[in-house]
Formats: C-alpha cells, structure tokens, sequence
C-alpha cells in the first residue's frame, strides 16, 4: 500500500500538537513546591517520534524510571506530532524537559525558551554524538545519482523543522544549484516538496514510488528501517551525504533551578545508558536502548556544540530557523 502524503494534514498536525502542549496547563516548574531532592511534584516529558509510532512512551520507558527515582517526582510524558509541538510548550512553560533534534533545539532558543541541554544522545558506549542526512532514491533510479539530480523531482523532506530532514538537505540542495535558498517559494520552485512526517515515512514513500527521491537520517535507511522488515537492504541507494550534524539532545527548562538542571546533566552523563539501567533492573538487553533513536546512552553537550546548526541556517536562510 502506497502512503498518502499531505502538507496540509501535516500543518494540521503542528496545529493540534502546538494547541494540545500550550492549553495543557502548567508544568511542574510552575509550581513553587519541590520536593526532598529539589524537583517539582511532576515534571513533564515531551518529545516526538523519529518514525511512525503509537507507543513512543515505550522507548522511554526505563528513563522514565530512572527519572522518577532520582528526582522523586513523577514523569508526566507528552508524545507530540510535530517539532513545533514541543518547542511552543517548552516556550510557554508547559514542558519541563523535552528531546529535540539539534535544529529543533536551535529553533526553541531562537524563538525564547529559556533551557539548557543535559545530554546528547550516542549510538554506542565510547561513541561521539552526532549522525548524517542521506540523499535517498530508489536503487533502480539510474537518472538520480547525486542532488543535482532532485530538480524538478517530487521530493520528500521529513518535517520543516527537521535538523537531517530539511535543514542540512536544503544546505545540500544550494550547493547543488538546485535552489537557491531555504525559503518556501524557492523550493518549490526547484522541485514539488513533500512533507512525510518521519524518517520512516519519507524513506517508504521514496521506496513505494510516492516521492522520486527524499531524505532520512543515517541509522534509520541503514538499520532501523533494514531491521524491522520495512526496507529491503539494497532497495534504496545513498546519492548524498551530509557532514556530520550535532546529535540529538535533551534539554530542561531553567525554571527548574540551577541545582535541579545541574542534577539532571549529572545524571544524563553517568546513569542513563544501557549498563546502568539494566543494573538498575530498570530494563534488560535492547529495551535499556532509549528513544527511538536506540540510543546507548548520553555524553555531556554546551550551547556551543550547535554552532555548526546555526551556521547551516545562516547559509540557508531558512525562515524556520526564526521561528
């Protein structure tokens, strides 16, 4: 079954998630109370998936647990559609701690949130943080073997504000000559884009026909997708590559307080990832992997880590890096 893709079902998923976030009421740094270990009675978790999910909260699982035991409070966890979801909660103060995408994360400081990152994800122990955007066709697309070749093609792009799936792929496309910069009309004036929701998605919809050519990020065409039976390994070929992005991070809301966010970075670093958590009891073999990125684990990150980021936004004149 081919999938069905359409920009204005994606704008009205941004809407619902946006208006479901803001009006949900005030998130536990709202609250002047805290308990023994310094955190508020609830503290609420946003994040979104990275492909088509109806149990994210699963892959959050044992860091819910952990969560909960060294902060004392209880995990209050949001699944939103959309980037713009929980960067307007965190905004509004609605969102304690959220996962975002680096470009995500650059867009909810751009635009006033008030937050510091914790930790940044890493595939394996020992690894660095960071990952690709790949330039994705079907592998018997013999007329598309690099950028240049998207002109004029339907192409899938993940979300707006996707760091691999529009942010860095429009870099690309500009210096492929393709369009001449990130803005809307000049996209759409270099090709008919198509906004799949997920990396997932976008990789099927190139896969089934629905799109000539599109863009994931790196595990997911490599792996995830290989993995699960939703990709055959070699259906899909590599024409482009990014340099490598930031990774994925969590970042908490200042409101929380200094020490409370300090707490928080700590325990990121030192006892979220697989070991910990299986010794923990909190989880066993692949389920202690977080997200559904499957993460190992977290390493420390600054502010300065995304300079990289926004200097893709300079180069792109993205009007979703202002908001």
């Amino acid at each position: 079954m081919k999938i069905h893709l359409r920009r204005t079902a994606m704008i009205a998923a941004a809407f619902i998630a946006t208006l479901s976030l803001a009006l949900s009421g005030c998130s536990g740094s709202d609250s002047e109370a805290v308990n023994a270990q310094g955190f508020p009675e609830t503290l609420t978790l946003a994040a979104i998936p990275a492909e088509n999910s109806t149990d994210l909260k699963a892959s959050y699982a044992p860091l819910i647990k952990a969560l909960e035991k060294e902060t004392g409070s209880k995990i209050e966890f949001v699944q939103a559609s959309d980037y713009a979801g929980v960067v307007e909660g965190m905004i509004a103060g609605n969102v304690d701690l959220a996962f975002f995408g680096p470009f995500a994360y650059v867009v909810a400081g751009i635009n006033g949130a008030d937050i510091t990152p914790v930790g940044a994800v890493i595939k394996n122990k020992g690894a660095k943080p960071g990952y690709q955007s790949y330039g994705i066709a079907r592998s018997d697309a013999n007329a598309i073997t690099g950028l240049k070749d998207f002109a004029g093609k339907k192409v899938c792009f993940v979300d707006p504000s996707s760091t691999s799936g529009f942010l860095y792929p429009t870099a690309g496309l500009i210096e492929a000559g393709v369009i001449k910069s990130g803005k809307e009309a000049d996209i759409s004036a270099g090709m008919s884009p198509i906004y799949a929701g997920g990396h997932d998605s976008s990789a099927l919809a190139v896969a089934h026909g629905d799109c000539d050519a599109g863009f994931a990020f790196d595990t997911m065409v490599d792996k995830t997708m290989i993995d699960k039976g939703d990709l055959k390994a070699g259906e899909l070929k590599t024409v482009w590559k990014s340099e490598m992005i930031a990774g994925s991070v969590f970042a908490a809301a200042n409101s929380l307080g200094t020490t409370a966010v300090d707490k928080l970075k700590a325990l990121f670093v030192e006892q979220v990832n697989v070991e910990s958590l299986q010794s923990a009891g909190y989880c066993t073999g692949d389920a202690c992997r977080i997200t559904d990125e499957r993460a190992w684990g977290f390493v420390p990150v600054t502010d300065a880590d995304f300079a990289g980021v926004r200097k893709v936004c300079a180069v792109t004149g993205s009007e979703k890096c202002k908001g």
